[in-house]
Order: C-alpha cells, then sequence, then structure tokens
C-alpha cells in the first residue's frame, strides 16, 4: 500500500504505466466516503464500490488524493473530480482527524454521487464508549477517590471533547456530575486570562463553590453575582473558574463576551433549550474553546430541545434549526435517527446503569443561598421576634427562622405555639413563591420523574406540600399524596399503595414526625429532606422508609439546607450528635452554643 500510494494520484496517469503486477481496468466505480475511527481519532478515507455476482465490495484508495482503488492486483478508477470536491469540502481540516461535526454533515448531507459510510464505532454511544475505558484515571489535584464510572466519565469526556470541542453530560442526578466537572478541569487546570466559566441556577451557587473547596482547593475561584460583581471584563480574569448565574449572564453578556474562555459549562442546561430564550441568545455569543451543558433532561418536550444543547455544545453539528425542524419532526422515527447522531457526544447512565459502582445508600447534602431580599426578610423576622418575645425569645425566633427558610409565605397565628406542624400559608406579594430552595427542589423533581423514580418529600410544615404542588404544575400524570399528622391513621397504608402502584411519576410528601416510622416504601428510590430537623434520629428514621430490607436499588438522599442560617446550625449539630452515638455525652451540654449561634448567623452578605 505504501509503495502504491506513491504512484501518480491521476488514474490516466497510472493506466499508461501501471506498477509491475497490476492491471488497470478502465470501468469508474461508484465512489465512496469512509468514516471511521482510528486511534481515537475520526478519519476520512476514499474509496469504491464494485458489484461482483450480486454482492457489494468496498475497495479503498491508497489515500484521499487518490482517484482510484485496489482490488486485489486490479487497479479500478474512481470519478477523477473527487478527491478535488473531498478536499473542497474538508476546507483546513485533516483528513486524518477530522471534527464530529464535519463527519455528521458529511453523513447527513452527503455531497451529490458520492455516498459516505460510517464505520460502527463512529456512532457508537458516549455510555458504550465509556464503559469500555479503564475505570482509573490519575488527576493531581484531586481530593477525592472516583468510582470506576466517574473515572470513566472523565477519560471519556477528556477524548471527547479533546476531539470535538463539546459534548453533552447527562448522567442521572446522584451520579456525581459536579465532582465529574471538577476533576476533568484539573486534567488541564485553566490560565486566569482566559478562565472557565459555569452558568447555573442561583441556587447552585453554593453547592458549586463547596464542591470546589472541597474536591480541588489548587482551583481558584470566583464567583460573578450581586451588587460588587465585575463591572469590566478583565475583572473576570483573576481566577481559574468563575461561577455566574443565567440571569447575570445575560445581563453582563457585553463582558463576557469580550474574551475567550476555556470552557463555557450549563449546568441544569435546560435553562437553555428554548432557542428563541434570551439566555440562549446570550450564551452561544461567548467566545469558547470547549462546551458543556450539563442536565440529566436532554429531550424533556421537543427534539428541539436537544439541537438546542448539541448545537451549544458543537455549533452547526445539526444544521440549521428551520432545516431540523423539518427533517426532524416530534415522532419516535425522528427521535431515534436523531438519537443515533448525538448519543456519541452524551454521556447519560442511570443509577441502575453503575449501581455495582455505587454504595447502596448515596446521601447529598445541598447548600443554597438566600437571595438578597430574603436574606433580608430572614434578619427582619429574626429582630421583630426577639424584640417580642424577649423571655422565650430564642426558641421562638429559631422556629421562626425555620418557617422562613422552609416557606417565607408561612405562617403560625400564635408565634409561641408548640404545635406548628400546621403553620398557615399566607400569601406575601413581595415575596415569591419560587425560592431558591423550591426551585431547587423542582429541578430535582423534573429530573427524577424524567427517569422513572418515585420520590419522597420529608417536609416538617404540613402546607408545603401545597406549596411544592404549586410550583410543579407543569408535570403531568403525576401522583401526589401526602401523609402527615391529619391523615387518619386507616388510611396511611392506602396512600403508600397508591403510590407505589402508580404508573408513571410519583412524589409522596411526609412529615417526619408522622410518617417517619412504621411505613415501607421502597418503591421511592428518591428522598428529599426539604426541612432540616434537630434530632438526626427522626431523620434518620425517615430516611429509612425508602432505604431499608426490600430495597433492589440504590437510594439517593438530598439535604437542602440554607447557608448561613439555622438551618445550617442544624444540620452541623445533627452531625455532632451522630458523631456521640456510641459516647456518653450530655445533649443539653451544646444547646445553649447551638441557640447563641443559630441566632447570630445571618445569610445578608455585607
Amino acid at each position: 500500500m505504501t509503495q502504491l500510494a506513491l504512484l501518480p494520484h491521476d488514474f490516466d496517469a497510472v493506466l499508461s504505466s501501471p506498477p509491475s503486477g497490476f492491471v488497470t481496468s478502465e470501468r469508474v466505480l461508484e465512489p465512496v466516503l469512509i468514516i471511521e475511527r482510528v486511534a481515537g481519532k475520526l478519519s476520512v478515507k476514499l474509496g469504491g464500490v464494485r458489484v461482483f455476482r450480486g454482492e457489494k465490495r468496498l475497495l479503498e484508495a491508497p489515500s484521499v488524493n487518490h482517484a482510484w482503488v485496489i482490488d486485489g492486483t486490479t487497479l479500478r478508477p474512481i470519478p477523477a473530480d473527487i478527491p478535488v470536491m473531498l478536499s473542497a469540502l474538508l476546507g483546513d481540516e485533516d483528513a486524518s482527524d477530522i471534527s464530529y461535526a464535519t463527519a455528521i454533515k458529511l453523513y447527513r448531507s452527503p455531497p451529490e454521487g458520492l455516498a459516505v459510510q460510517l464505520a460502527p464505532d463512529v456512532l457508537h454511544s458516549g455510555k458504550i464508549a465509556a464503559d469500555e475505558l479503564p475505570a482509573e484515571v490519575d488527576i493531581p489535584g484531586l481530593v477525592a477517590d472516583l468510582f470506576p464510572y466517574q473515572a470513566r466519565g472523565v477519560r471519556w469526556m477528556w477524548e471527547t471533547v479533546s476531539r470535538t470541542g463539546g459534548l453533552i453530560l447527562a448522567d442521572e442526578m446522584g451520579l456525581g456530575k459536579t465532582l465529574q466537572i471538577i476533576a476533568l478541569l484539573l486534567k488541564d487546570p485553566p490560565e486566569s486570562n482566559s478562565p472557565a466559566l459555569i452558568v447555573c441556577p442561583t441556587s447552585l451557587i453554593a453547592n458549586w463553590v463547596r464542591e470546589f473547596r472541597k474536591f480541588a482547593p489548587s482551583i481558584s475561584l470566583m464567583v460573578h453575582r450581586g451588587a460588587h460583581r465585575a463591572g469590566i471584563w478583565r475583572d473576570l480574569q483573576v481566577a481559574s473558574v468563575v461561577i455566574t448565574t443565567y440571569e447575570t449572564m445575560v445581563n453582563d453578556i457585553s463582558i463576557f463576551s469580550s474574551f475567550e474562555w476555556s470552557w463555557v459549562i450549563c449546568d441544569e442546561a435546560q435553562a437553555i433549550k428554548n432557542p428563541d430564550s434570551n439566555r440562549r441568545q446570550a450564551i452561544v455569543t461567548i467566545p469558547r474553546r470547549r462546551s458543556i451543558p450539563m442536565t440529566g433532561t436532554p429531550v424533556e418536550n421537543t427534539l428541539m430541545d436537544l439541537w438546542s444543547l448539541a448545537d451549544f455544545a458543537i455549533p452547526g453539528m445539526l444544521g440549521d434549526k428551520t432545516v431540523f425542524e423539518v427533517e426532524f419532526p416530534d415522532t419516535v422515527e425522528a427521535g431515534q435517527a436523531l438519537g443515533q447522531l448525538t448519543d456519541p457526544i452524551i454521556l447519560k447512565r442511570r443509577v441502575k446503569d453503575v449501581a455495582a459502582d455505587l454504595p447502596d445508600r448515596i446521601d447529598i447534602d445541598l447548600p443554597l443561598e438566600l437571595d438578597d431580599r430574603l436574606a433580608r426578610h430572614y434578619d427582619s423576622v429574626r429582630e421583630v421576634t426577639m424584640e417580642k418575645y424577649p423571655v422565650a425569645g430564642a426558641l421562638v425566633a429559631t422556629l421562626q427562622l425555620q418557617l422562613v427558610c422552609a416557606h417565607p409565605w408561612l405562617r403560625i397565628p400564635d408565634a409561641a405555639a408548640v404545635d406548628v406542624d400546621n403553620a398557615q400559608i399566607v400569601v406575601q406579594d413581595e415575596l415569591p413563591l419560587l425560592t431558591p430552595k423550591l426551585e431547587r427542589t423542582v429541578e430535582l423533581l423534573r429530573e427524577a420523574f424524567s427517569n422513572g423514580r418515585k420520590v419522597i418529600i420529608f417536609a416538617l410544615f404540613n402546607r408545603l406540600g401545597d406549596l411544592i404542588k404549586s410550583a410543579c404544575r407543569d408535570f403531568p400524570a403525576t401522583y401526589w399524596g401526602a401523609i402527615n399528622g391529619s391523615s387518619p391513621q386507616e388510611d396511611r397504608q392506602t396512600i403508600v399503595d397508591e403510590f407505589s402502584a402508580h404508573d408513571g411519576p410519583a412524589c409522596l410528601i411526609l412529615n417526619p414526625k408522622a410518617a417517619g416510622a412504621g411505613l415501607n416504601i421502597t418503591a421511592a428510590t428518591v428522598v428529599i429532606h426539604f426541612t432540616p430537623v434537630w434530632n438526626p434520629a427522626t431523620e434518620a428514621q425517615a430516611s429509612a422508609r425508602a432505604h431499608r430490607r426490600g430495597q433492589t436499588e440504590p437510594v439517593t438522599i438530598y439535604r437542602l439546607f440554607y447557608k448561613d442560617t439555622v438551618e445550617e446550625v442544624m444540620l452541623e449539630r445533627s452531625a455532632w450528635k451522630s458523631d456521640l452515638a456510641n459516647e456518653t455525652v450530655p445533649v443539653s451540654s451544646r444547646d445553649a452554643d447551638d441557640l447563641k449561634r443559630a441566632l447570630e448567623i445571618s445569610p445578608v452578605k455585607p
């Protein structure tokens, strides 16, 4: 082959003087473009198809510049203009290392007179390709032990993004998408003159900061939001990673688009699924070398969702939006055809796919931040309560602050009452229904439901269930059940049975005081603790409703809490009591300190 490759590209020249041992044929074969994976890269080769006794044979040219192919000892021509046509199609790209976007364009819209054939492994899904990779990866600076599936995920993402410039990370919640992204960034830590940009909902900023400080302390961080954010683009080039919100990104797009970022990563990327939204139109103008949208639900409403994400990850990969809409209507057949093209750039694994790698219980703490308006409201409630109840102020105030954290619309007629489960809803126009905690809960439910999982939410205040359902009105065919102190004892098992038997999305909202013991709810594999409790035994009992004998899948347990509030103190106290489970230490020894800190800590930023 090497010697033949040195022969003239023009078949007429070869025809006049064929190499020793070869003969030539004047019959022109049908040309074909062969795209295959070689040493991890996508390469293009030229070939011709010969039909012999009813069977098609694919014959390969010595190079993409040769207008002839080799058939044993016979050299056969393909159309002489094909190499020139291919060169024009590839432009500056090397035929031995083309982009995935180019491969898909050639496959979807082959030039007239040139068939395109993809090798089977070109369209391997991200999951299949990742499964074939080693289960270990060396990442200097990472303070964490990755599960084997996470190591494979990081390897796959690094290899894929190095080749394509983009991908979609769609692992199911609970599998550690954030940790995998942090590990990926540590493979080649960004420089401050071209940092990585992470765009996420406001409710996730605290979690990103916490995860970076825990797993990658060597990475310098900057949070760009609020009144004291950067005013010029050079002020963004002071850290390796910049974290911002979608709203801030849109408002400050002029400075975000003023230089090239090493990465742009979108968490909860359903925020940019609508190609006509301000968020989507703004973020695609940001210059970037690599792009990763993260979402557990790549297709939520229509196939256009996937176009929007894929086009952000790899611009132009699926062509023009209007052409896409015609070619891929919202049908099962079109979805299958589109999946063939996009699966190789999507890493989507479910908990049950990697269950062997996981513990049977995954505990995830999700810190949140109150926005400025809610933070000021929190401090105001504390001050007013302490002034009104000077004697029992500490106990009453901490309870009122728990209510604020649960939802600012919850009110108790008698603030000094002991029984607070039945706090009432009093709509406050100046305070939002969708708080950061409720927003995060909605996203957890959305992803769980899209993956066919059932969810238990534990909430101390009964009317929270009404607020959660109000925020989830766009979830069709969802079973909603509730068990609290007002639920008749004889009805409780019936509610659990209905929840378990429901064929589709289902959510059961429980008060841990009433339903934290005695019930077996193994149909649920996601547990959300919406309100922390002072006693870890109460929380453990509640979690055990789903994580118990009879459960066949890993259970993911989330604890949502606001930083710099009474809830953070409650979680710290709960952890302390758990650590002392086998020690003889009176709990009261810390009561005063905890109450004092709970009333001093403030979410208001200086």
